[in-house]
């Protein structure tokens, strides 16, 4: 009985991961820099707002991540893989902000709760790089316990904008439609990158200015 057991039992363990990785995005990726953008918009602190600006622009991958996990397309998941490595390169790379950041005093609580954000976020994106790699096994459309593990988190979140959308609009956000909107977002995104790579990069070089 005891080797049948075995299989079930990694299962779950792997499955409590999975959504750990999913509840750490949520805190980390999500809730904080969401409250310091309100936060630097209240106290009017530029520096702050740039770089979180910058970072909900790379971070947006994620969310197109989610849209494409949702009709379950396997291209979500490498992009599960990328969205954390730039998302934490995001908030590193600029070196006029990272000045900026420095020459505050490290008693004042905004700036603080932004360095340590940033390290949190550093964490996070080890934790979660090291997750979604695991699933890219699931690239060739696998319907394996753990492929399935990874679109429950953003299928709960479908059935419930889908339940908002039908409230507001009287219409249906359905799985293809979540997916199509995904695939416009990502195309949208890789021009940018590649905009951003070709033209500014070369420009101003590790340089926010106004970007």
């Amino acid at each position: 009985m005891a080797p049948t057991s075995n299989p079930s039992v990694n299962e779950l363990s792997y499955r409590a991961l999975v959504w750990l990785t999913y509840r750490l995005a949520a805190t980390f990726a999500v809730g904080l820099p969401f409250v310091l953008l309100v936060w630097s918009a209240w106290r009017r602190d530029a520096m702050v707002l740039r770089l979180l600006g910058l970072y909900w622009k790379v971070a947006s991958l994620m969310g197109i991540s989610v849209l494409l996990l949702v009709d379950e397309r396997p291209l979500g998941y490498l992009t599960a893989v990328v969205a954390p490595v730039l998302m934490v390169v995001s908030v590193w790379f600029w070196v006029d902000l990272n000045e900026e950041l420095a020459d505050q005093p490290a008693w004042k609580a905004l700036p603080l709760t932004v360095r340590l954000w940033r390290w949190a976020l550093s964490g996070f994106g080890v934790i979660s790089v090291a997750m979604t790699t695991t699933g890219l096994s699931c690239l060739q459309g696998g319907q394996t316990t753990n492929c399935l593990a990874w679109l429950e988190a953003p299928q709960g979140l479908h059935g419930l904008a889908a339940t908002v959308f039908d409230f507001i609009f009287g219409g249906q956000w359905t799985e293809a439609f979540a997916a199509f909107v995904g695939y416009v977002a990502l195309v949208a995104y890789l021009a940018g990158l590649l905009q951003w790579l070709l033209i500014r990069l070369p420009r101003y070089g590790r340089v926010a200015g106004d970007f």
